[in-house]
């Protein structure tokens, strides 16, 4: 039987809220520093907590008009922090093996909102704006061009699972032998689009989002990046499994009983050949409303049986949409490096008690750690309209 090769998560970059380099976002992360900050912008008239990037970008006006995004230069943001060993890869592979695939929501739904703003007022379209900056292709037709790579590049828009399904769609394509190397990950930034239609659906809050808490009332919407450079070259991280499901029950609101979360988790375990006993940690989708916060625990209290440990990452983040997959699966990547030989684990930030009426997790509250290396990290990721994803991350070489 011919035994499918290993994936490696071999160099990551991020940016979002806890800062814009990894050694920034790593130091806020561990020290349970939230990102996330009470402001007007992208809800006129009142201040919202959203986890913003408060960072100088990368220009794109080298690119043409289609390309100039704010979404395109966070996505060039997290690529700076990895383009020698990008650049490097193309060099030994060619730029016809090396693919670029990444997940987005909004893309340049920004410059849109400007230009109608424009046009409602009676004024012409900006000269700089072009219908091409909202496309959902953007962001890799963008990467593929700065790179000069000319394999395969898409982008998955699929709400909160968009960058999860593109780290499997890289993993298929190394394991497939159709690439060498890929550039994968997400990118989302924030407009008042989301922020409004979220908003619209009773389900932003007023104070710092609270997952699993009794008082919860709702997510904090974030931005940032995430890329990761995945092969089959061994590396420290190994992106081990993945699974992928649709629960066909709602447009914005899970099943209940987790049917589809559950098949998503387990199809993970089983492409690793890993038990749910041997899982050190997962990152929870915990995105603070009430109905994704109940199914999902009732999911891991079921196959985890409340022993492993478990954090949203959301309040120190902020939910990046479309990027926040690939976003948590880098605060993995940071928690599973070499240096972490006491295995500190991403902190859940918990505003009061637990929800009573939820099954008891074990929460990696601030300052938890294994006190080892970590081994089995899960990420999950469980989006609008039922597509689920997860993401099952090992140690490598």
């Amino acid at each position: 039987m011919m035994i499918a090769p290993t994936v490696y998560l071999n160099h990551c970059g991020v940016v979002c809220a806890l800062g814009k380099t990894r050694e920034q976002v790593s130091a806020r992360l561990f020290a349970a520093d939230s990102g996330v900050a009470p402001t007007a912008s992208h809800s006129p008239g009142r201040e919202l907590p959203l986890g913003v990037v408060d960072a100088a970008l990368p220009s794109v006006s080298h690119h043409a008009a289609p390309a100039r995004s704010r979404n395109n230069r966070m996505a060039l943001a997290a690529l700076a922090q990895i383009r020698p060993a990008v650049e490097q890869a193309i060099a030994r592979y060619g730029a016809h093996r090396v693919a670029v695939v990444v997940g987005t929501s909004t893309s340049g739904i920004l410059e849109s909102e400007g230009a109608i703003g424009a046009h409602v007022a009676g004024q012409d379209l900006p000269e700089r704006f072009h219908y091409g900056q909202q496309e959902m292709g953007s962001p890799a037709l963008m990467l593929a061009e700065e790179l000069g790579i000319d394999g395969p590049a898409w982008v998955h828009s699929s709400a909160c699972s968009s960058s999860a399904k593109a780290m499997a769609s890289a993993a298929r394509l190394l394991r497939m032998g159709l690439c060498d190397a890929v550039l994968a990950g997400g990118v989302d930034t924030l407009c008042a689009f989301t922020v409004a239609g979220f908003s619209a659906l009773a389900s932003v809050s007023a104070q710092r989002c609270n997952p699993l808490g009794e008082g919860r009332d709702g997510i904090n919407i974030g931005e940032g990046a995430a890329l990761f450079l995945m092969t089959k070259e061994p590396a420290a991280v190994a992106l081990r499994g993945w699974g992928e499901s649709s629960d066909g029950h709602h447009m914005s609101a899970p099943d209940p009983q987790g049917g589809g979360a559950r098949l998503a988790i387990q199809q993970a375990l089983a492409r690793a050949g890993v038990q749910a006993s041997q899982v050190d940690y997962v990152n929870l989708h915990g995105t603070a409303t009430q109905q994704n916060d109940a199914m999902e625990a009732r999911v891991v209290a079921d196959l985890f049986g409340g022993q492993v440990y478990a954090s949203s990452t959301k309040p120190l983040t902020g939910h990046a949409l479309g990027a926040a997959a690939a976003i948590e699966a880098a605060l993995c990547w940071l928690a599973m490096q070499l240096d972490n030989r006491e295995g500190l684990l991403p902190p859940h930030l918990l505003d009061g008690a637990l929800d009573p009426a939820l099954p008891p997790l074990r929460l990696a509250l601030p300052g938890a750690r294994l006190g080892r290396p970590i081994d089995w990290a899960l990420s999950n990721s469980f989006a609008f309209g039922g597509s689920n994803a997860a993401l099952l991350l090992g140690r490598g070489a």
